[in-house]
C-alpha cells in the first residue's frame, strides 16, 4: 500500500484528529499571513509586527471551530463567517481570519447538494465582501476586499466539485455492484433451468422404460409356467428396455461431464425420426397404437424435435400406466402453418395423473411446451379416455430473443 493510500485510510479512520491537524495548519497560515502588509501597488513587503490581540483571538477561535467542521458544517460556517465580519470591520491592518470561513464553506459545499451550495455560497460571499467594503477600514475597491470575494467563490466551487466527484464514483461503484449481482443471479437462473431440463429428461426416460419393464415382467411372471416361450420373449423385451434405459441415462448424465472428460456422449438427442422405434417398444409391451403423420417430413429445430418426441413418449407412458391393458392409443403429428401439432388419444378407462397430483409427467410436458412458447391441452375425453394436444411453434423464439435450438 502506498503512502498516499495509507494516509487516506488514516483520515477515514480518525476524522476528528485529521480535522484538528487541519485546524492547526490553518491557524499557522493565518498567523503567518498577518505579518504580510502590502505597502505598494506592485510589491509586497514584510513587516515584523505582532498581530492585534483581538485579531489573534479571532484567528484562534476560527481555527478551533474547524475541528468540528464535519459534525456541524453549517454551524461552523456561521461562526467563522461571523468572526471574519468582525475582523473585516475592526482589524487594521487586517488579519486573514476569512481563511477559516473559506474552509468552512468548502466543507458545506462538499457535504450538501448543489442548490444549498449556491444559496449558502452566495450568502457568504455577499455578507463577507459587503461588510469589508462597507464598514472596513480600507477603500471598497481594495484588493483585500476583492480577495475575500474571490476566495469564498473558490471555496464553494471546489467543495461542489469534490461532492460531484464523490457522487460519480459512488454511482460507478453501485453500478458495478449491481452488475455483479445481476451476473450472479443470471448464473443461478441458468443453473436452475439446466437442472430442471435434466430432471425432465431423466423423468421421461426412466418413466417410459420402467413402465415397459414393469409390464413385460408382469407378463413373464404370468405365463412362465404355461407358456415359457412367451415368457422368454417378454424377458427379452425387459432386457431390451432396460438396455435402452441405461443408454439414455448414460447419455443424459453425460451432459454433466466437464468438457475435458473422456467418453462424452456423441449420440444426438432423439426426435420424431425415431417415432417408429418409440411406438415399437410400446407395441411390444402389448399396447395397440395407431400413428398418423402429416408433417411432410419437415425439418424441425432440435429443441422442438426433442420436445415433440418427449411429449409423445410421456403421453404413451401414461397410457401404458393408467389406461388399462385393453386400451388403444392414437398418435398424430400434423404440420399446420408455422406450428407442429402433436395429439395423443386413448380410449382407456383408467384415471390419468393430474397436474396437481403426485406425478410429474404432465407437469414436465407443460414445462417443455411453455419453454418453446407453445400451448398444451390435456384432459379426459367425452365417453372415456384421455387426450393430450400440444402445439409447438416451428420457428420458435424464447422470451430473450434466442433460438432455443
Amino acid at each position: 500500500m502506498s503512502t498516499l493510500a495509507r494516509a487516506r485510510c488514516q483520515a477515514k479512520a480518525h476524522p476528528l484528529a485529521m480535522d484538528a491537524v487541519l485546524a492547526a495548519a490553518v491557524l499557522i497560515c493565518m498567523v503567518a499571513g498577518s505579518f504580510v502588509e502590502p505597502r505598494h501597488r506592485d510589491s509586497v513587503s514584510w513587516a515584523l509586527r505582532t498581530p492585534d490581540p483581538l485579531s489573534l483571538v479571532l484567528m484562534t477561535l476560527g481555527a478551533a471551530a474547524l475541528v468540528f467542521r464535519r459534525r456541524a458544517p453549517m454551524t461552523v460556517l456561521a461562526l467563522t463567517g461571523t468572526l471574519s465580519v468582525i475582523e473585516s470591520v475592526t482589524g487594521d491592518p487586517r488579519a486573514p481570519v476569512a481563511m477559516s470561513a473559506v474552509i468552512a464553506l468548502y466543507t458545506v459545499a462538499s457535504t450538501t447538494d448543489r442548490p444549498t451550495t449556491w444559496r449558502v455560497g452566495l450568502l457568504t460571499m455577499t455578507v463577507l465582501t459587503g461588510a469589508a467594503m462597507a464598514a472596513g477600514p480600507l477603500p471598497w475597491y481594495a484588493q483585500e476586499n476583492l480577495g475575500i470575494f474571490a476566495w469564498t467563490g473558490i471555496g464553494a466551487t471546489a467543495g461542489d466539485a469534490v461532492r460531484s466527484r464523490r457522487a460519480f464514483v459512488q454511482a460507478i461503484r453501485e453500478r458495478a455492484e449491481k452488475a455483479e449481482r445481476t451476473r450472479e443471479e443470471e448464473a443461478r437462473r441458468r443453473v436452475a433451468e439446466e437442472r430442471l431440463r435434466i430432471a425432465r429428461d431423466l423423468h421421461d426416460v426412466v418413466a417410459h422404460h420402467i413402465a415397459l419393464v414393469n409390464v413385460q415382467a408382469g407378463v413373464a411372471a404370468h405365463v412362465m409356467d404355461k407358456r415359457p416361450d412367451q415368457a422368454k420373449e417378454a424377458l427379452a423385451h425387459v432386457r431390451e428396455a432396460s438396455r435402452s434405459a441405461l443408454n439414455e441415462l448414460r447419455a443424459t448424465v453425460g451432459l454433466l461431464r466437464q468438457s475435458g472428460d473422456p467418453e462424452a456422449p456423441t449420440e444426438p438427442a432423439p426426435g420424431l425420426d425415431r417415432l417408429d422405434e418409440l411406438t415399437g417398444t410400446f407395441r411390444s409391451a402389448g399396447l395397440h397404437i395407431e400413428v398418423a403423420r402429416a408433417d411432410q417430413g419437415a425439418s424441425l429445430p432440435a429443441a422442438v424435435d426433442l420436445a415433440a418426441y418427449r411429449i409423445i413418449q410421456e403421453a404413451l407412458t401414461n397410457v401404458q400406466k393408467h389406461a388399462g391393458l385393453q386400451a388403444k392409443a392414437e398418435v398424430s403429428v400434423v404440420r399446420v402453418g408455422p406450428n407442429i401439432e402433436i395429439t395423443v388419444l386413448d380410449d382407456g378407462s383408467g384415471e390419468h395423473e393430474t397436474q396437481d397430483g403426485g406425478g410429474h409427467g404432465l407437469l414436465g410436458m407443460r414445462e417443455r411446451v411453455t419453454a418453446l412458447r407453445g400451448t398444451l391441452t390435456t384432459g379426459p375425453r367425452y365417453g372415456g379416455g384421455f387426450r393430450v394436444h400440444a402445439i409447438l411453434p416451428v420457428k420458435n423464439r424464447t422470451p430473450t430473443g434466442e433460438d432455443p435450438a
